[in-house]
């Protein structure tokens, strides 16, 4: 990449490596008078630039591709919704209790989904409960109402958070909300047993045939 005119800061993002590392490998690259003359012409300010200009691309492209999407999923009847619901506790969902419906996510929008989804089943909301997972470092009460506004569920039925030893500088998953991980409980094992039967027929070859 070097030997092709590459700046150093390009050769850096393409491999992520640091500039030092850099410049010991590339020590014994000597550049044409031309390609030195071309790299002395890419500034920061026409990087940045050209950053901005590609972000602004991307971004119209996404629209275009979401704007797509919408309108190829749609409005969700009653009988989408509770496929996608059993899809998604088929992936997602927790298995170790049997007497008991739960999903865990850092999330809010799956789990607006998951409660909207449990209850077209005529559930008694106030018998949901909710348990977070937080950092020892984390504002307990600021995370909890943030859920409670989130999942539109007063604290009367959060259960005691879970704390971590360790702090949030630890996570390294993207896209996290920096609230903890929000479990969603409804105790009914009925209704736990339905849920596993509906996931043991999409399991089913005819219908995956």
């Amino acid at each position: 990449m070097r030997q092709k005119g590459m700046s150093y800061s390009k050769i850096k993002t393409v491999l992520n490596v640091s500039k030092s590392t850099l410049s010991n490998w590339l020590s014994g690259v000597v550049l044409s008078k031309e390609q030195l003359s071309k790299l002395k012409e890419i500034t920061p300010q026409k990087i940045e630039r050209y950053r901005e200009t590609m972000k602004i691309k991307k971004t119209a492209r996404l629209e275009t591709v979401f704007q797509k999407a919408q309108s190829d999923i749609g409005i969700l009847s009653q009988r989408d919704l509770f496929v996608a619901g059993i899809a998604l506790y088929w992936g997602e969902g927790t298995k170790a209790q049997p007497a008991h419906v739960a999903l865990t996510n850092t999330n809010p929008a799956m789990l607006q989904f998951f409660l909207k989804w449990i209850d077209i089943f005529n559930i008694d909301k106030s018998k949901i409960r909710i348990r977070l997972h937080l950092y020892n470092d984390m504002d307990i009460k600021k995370s909890m109402q943030f859920w409670s506004k989130e999942l539109s569920i007063p604290l009367a039925q959060f259960r005691k958070p879970y704390i971590k030893k360790t702090s949030s500088f630890s996570i390294t998953y993207r896209n996290s909300f920096k609230m903890g991980t929000c479990s969603v409980t409804y105790g009914n094992a009925p209704l736990y047993e339905y849920i596993m039967m509906c996931i043991k027929v999409l399991e089913s070859p005819i219908i995956r045939s």
